[in-house]
């Protein structure tokens, strides 16, 4: 086993000088295959733990794990530098030459909303993932811990495709924390801003395509106390300092314990309430993190889900849904 640990540390230090010496995001993602893909180096370790005593392999496989998260992290690190850098112009502004009239037209309020959002999140440190609308039942439901028999999984609820393999518009982005879990290790810090589907009748306060939010973080030693600090930094950020956040008991079948989040400020006593109902979350049920190969005894984590549509209701005093997607100029005008 000595011989075996002792290859950690200088397998890191190499990586480590592997990703800071890349200079664009191809590089990057080279250096990440020549040690965390599949084919790897650190996964040639991994395959060495066979060779060990069955009572040594726990504590080998902690150490290379934790290597290898430390390691994503710095991956994690080097990928925002070079993507700032990419995203910069190669070419010096001239601050002499003359000024370009303003572009026409404005924002629409669902783009400002989730530009807010996710500047609330980017402030403490979580990144922005994505994944497809079209998907299937496993990552939606199943790897999700729903049951069959639940009344999403049903036709009258959710949109399905009419094909053999029967995919589906999906129903949540917390589909995507599943794909992001399945291909890469703890720690995570996400969130999932995208369109998601539901076979609601459009009126005032529902329609049929909306815009959700998904929060997700994993590590050692995530509390509940960890989720409902961050849900008050958010939901100030983006309502007012004078919000207030409650929790109440509530059920989800992929989290436990789980809660609908309430939150009380100036807009909402505008409403004639004390409180609204604004999200619901909670801590992530171990059996998801079993479906996606973490150890539920070594990590913990919350996750959190909000409507945009909703925040931007609130914000701007808006009363029906539908104004959102008319495309009347009168009312994108006011934005």
């Amino acid at each position: 086993m000595a011989g075996l640990l002792e290859q950690i540390d200088p397998l890191k230090a190499e990586a480590r000088e592997a990703f800071a010496a890349a200079t664009d995001l191809p590089a990057l993602e080279q250096g990440k295959g020549v040690f965390l893909g599949p084919e790897g180096r650190f996964t040639a370790l991994m395959k060495q733990l066979g060779s060990l005593a069955r009572e040594e392999r726990p504590a080998a496989g902690k150490a290379i794990n934790a290597a290898k998260a430390e390691l994503e992290s710095a991956l994690a690190s080097r990928r925002e530098e070079l993507e700032l850098k990419a995203a910069q112009p190669q070419n010096p502004s001239d601050f002499t030459a003359p000024g370009r009239r303003r572009a026409l037209g404005h924002l629409h309020p669902l783009t400002r909303v989730t530009d807010d959002i996710v500047k609330a999140f980017r402030r403490i440190g979580f990144a922005v993932a994505d994944g497809p609308e079209i998907e299937g039942e496993y990552h939606c439901f199943d790897a999700l811990n729903t049951p069959k028999d639940h009344p999403a999984r049903d036709s009258q609820d959710t949109f399905f495709v009419d094909t053999p393999s029967r995919p589906l518009l999906r129903t949540h982005t917390s589909s995507v924390q599943i794909r992001v879990m399945e291909k890469q290790p703890p720690p995570i810090r996400i969130i999932v801003p995208g369109r998601v589907y539901r076979r609601d009748n459009a009126d005032a306060t529902h329609n049929p395509t909306f815009h959700q939010v998904e929060g997700l973080y994993v590590d050692r030693g995530v509390t509940v106390g960890d989720l409902k600090g961050t849900v008050e930094f958010v939901f100030r950020e983006l309502m007012g300092s004078d919000t207030k956040i409650r929790f109440r008991p509530h059920y989800f079948s992929y989290t436990e314990p789980s809660f609908e989040i309430d939150f009380s400020n100036a807009l909402v006593r505008k409403l004639g309430k004390d409180w609204l109902e604004i999200a619901g979350c909670g801590m992530v049920h171990p059996q998801v993190f079993e479906n996606v190969g973490y150890d539920p005894e070594v990590w913990t984590g919350w996750a959190f889900g909000f409507g945009i549509e909703r925040i931007a209701m609130i914000r701007y005093g808006i009363s029906d849904i539908r104004l959102f997607y008319e495309n009347d100029v009168r009312f994108l005008r006011q934005f």
